[in-house]
């Protein structure tokens, strides 16, 4: 009797995760005013409704918390200081994970830190930079998250705190490459497939990043962190999908994601860009894929000298009666563009979502 062949065919395992990596959330004395309601009450919700859709449909979604949340005295720059509500509607957009380790941290001393951390706990995000004390840090940092079975650590550093000095026992992570070897080396303790270190970094409105940040960034790769998003100038920096020489190995550096909400006016500020990333895993190796961006942009003041503070997506908005406005947008996209353009290096894609119709 001959004998029979049998053939087991076994599929290769394959899981993905979508990351989105959103610009400064900022608030501003003009934001306060424009979020008060006639009962004394905050509502900030209405900012985050035309891209929320895409913030909700990616599985680990992070921006830049630059703003203390209070109990009372809220306040705008220089000393940033929000009500509750401006968490909430953070949360509502979709955002899962918060960064917090940046210049304006510390703005309202420990008393507004604290605060602002245990609303972060009480409205569970996941969050990193800052702890109350050493050993919270130990437990809890480098931020670990898994979705769909697959590892990301996340890092986050600041380069200062304007001037203000930590308050005991709280941490503050500071850009410090002793302690930055350290924390890289704690992240693959924890096996990640992909550890990627968000730095609050740079100089304002300068839309190149200066060497020290080159360097850094170099350094960082050369350390093993796998990718980088940066934060702090309020503009939108280039981004890099690197190539490594000698192995398989492709690092996204995104040097800034510029401004999510603000009420800055400075060319420039007035805009940033979501950036959209696959990580897909095929059984111990994660490479990044379908790198994205979104142009988000917010409409300047009417008439009135009022601005309502709406995210919009740029590129898809219409603005059929308001030239004013029509010329800033244009100026937001084509100056992005034209940076992008001369200055991104690797597969990145613009990706748009649906037109949104702005009126004076």
């Amino acid at each position: 009797m001959p004998q029979l062949a049998y053939a087991q065919i076994f599929a290769t395992p394959v899981q993905q995760v979508d990351l989105l990596f959103a610009g400064d959330i900022m608030q501003h004395e003009t934001q306060l005013n424009m979020a008060k309601g006639k009962d004394d009450k905050y509502s900030f919700s209405y900012c985050y409704r035309h891209i929320s859709p895409l913030v909700k449909a990616a599985d680990i979604s992070v921006a830049n918390l630059e703003t203390t949340i209070g109990e009372s005295r809220y306040s705008g720059y220089p000393s940033f200081c929000a009500p509750d509500s401006f968490l909430y509607a953070v949360k509502n957009a979709g955002f899962n994970v918060l960064l917090f380790a940046n210049n304006h941290c510390l703005d309202k001393g420990k008393r507004g830190a604290l605060h602002t951390l245990d609303m972060l706990d009480s409205l569970q995000f996941a969050h990193c930079g800052v702890y109350r004390n050493a050993k919270e840090r130990e437990e809890r940092y480098p931020l670990l998250i898994e979705k769909k079975g697959v590892r990301v650590a996340i890092l986050n550093y600041t380069y200062g705190t304007n001037g203000r000095e930590v308050p005991a026992p709280m941490v503050v992570n500071l850009i410090d490459k002793e302690i930055i070897a350290r924390d890289i080396q704690a992240a693959k303790a924890k096996c990640p497939d992909a550890i990627i270190a968000c730095m609050h970094w740079g100089d304002e409105y300068v839309s190149l990043p200066p060497a020290k940040v080159k360097e850094m960034s170099n350094w960082l790769i050369e350390m093993g962190v796998n990718h980088i998003i940066g934060n702090h100038p309020h503009v939108i920096q280039p981004i890099e999908i690197r190539e490594s020489a000698t192995t398989p190995d492709r690092h996204l550096v995104v040097y800034s994601t510029g401004n999510l909400v603000s009420n800055m006016s400075i060319r420039g500020t007035d805009g940033g860009i979501m950036v959209a990333m696959k990580l897909r895993k095929i059984l111990n190796y994660t490479r990044p894929m379908d790198v994205r961006y979104l142009l988000t942009w917010i409409a300047p003041k009417d008439d009135s000298g009022k601005r309502n503070f709406t995210i919009y997506p740029a590129a898809t908005t219409k603005i059929p009666d308001w030239n004013h406005a029509e010329q800033k947008r244009k100026l937001f996209i084509n100056d992005s563009r034209s940076l992008f353009k001369k200055h991104n290096k690797g597969e990145i894609s613009e990706m748009f979502t649906d037109s949104t119709t702005i009126t004076q």
